[in-house]
């Protein structure tokens, strides 16, 4: 079955099987980076990481893994980039465990549901929409970088609770339209040549990873019941 979209032929059973073997891979991740994150902190390792300096050195070694992934995506074969995938869900795992220490687990639970229908909302509006949205992927990076650009200033040199505040719901409303937008474009990659078809689905599988765990900071950061 095929259908038009934006003067391209898209194969219906081909998208269906990108986007379910997109959503399975997304699961798998954020399942791995729950039960990182709760192992790290219930069982300790999260104050002896941060007691020996290791912390830090694992925020790094995320940051390089998520940049081999997208500079050399393309190039590395389908084992290759399902490793580094895994590896970062895991990575971030472990530094994530730090909303453990922050939140209350009863937040924690209840919001990571209400980011999951948000997701949900914004997949199905994404998927359903018939509008090229081709024209948003300069005004996200144009206010990405603004926003982590602002948020470093904020953190190490206004430190501003209101400005921080207004920030996280600029960036949850930036990573809404992101959603939509990844989810959008994902219909076209199937007719991108340069993608190879045996890893499409790892690719839309991390953006989407990505784009829900700012969701859920965001909304733990902004309605979160913070420990006493």
């Amino acid at each position: 079955m095929e259908e038009v979209y934006n003067d391209v032929i898209i194969d219906k059973d081909a998208e269906n099987r990108i986007f379910g073997k997109t959503f399975f891979w997304m699961f798998l991740g954020l399942l791995g980076t729950a039960i990182v994150s709760a192992y790290t902190y219930y069982s300790g390792l999260f104050a002896q990481l941060i007691m020996n300096g290791y912390f830090n050195i694992l925020i790094v070694l995320e940051l390089v893994v998520v940049l081999v992934f997208s500079l050399l995506f393309k190039k590395l074969p389908a084992p290759a980039v399902g490793i580094l995938y895994f590896l970062y869900s895991m990575l971030n795992g472990v530094t994530f465990c730090t909303i453990f220490a922050a939140f209350e687990l009863s937040s924690i639970v209840y919001l990571f549901a209400v980011s999951s229908l948000a997701f949900a909302v914004l997949g199905f509006i994404g998927y359903n929409t018939k509008k090229d949205l081709s024209s948003w992927q300069t005004y996200i990076t144009v206010f990405l970088i603004g926003g982590i650009i602002l948020t470093l200033i904020n953190v190490f040199i206004i430190k501003s609770p209101g400005l921080d505040l207004f920030l996280d719901w600029v960036i949850l409303a930036l990573f809404f339209g992101i959603t939509i937008y990844d989810i959008n474009k994902m219909k076209m990659l199937q007719a991108d040549s340069s993608f190879d078809t045996n890893k499409i689905h790892i690719y839309c599988a991390m953006e989407l990873y990505l784009d829900f765990i700012n969701i859920f900071i965001r909304i733990l950061s902004i309605f979160g019941r913070s420990r006493d």
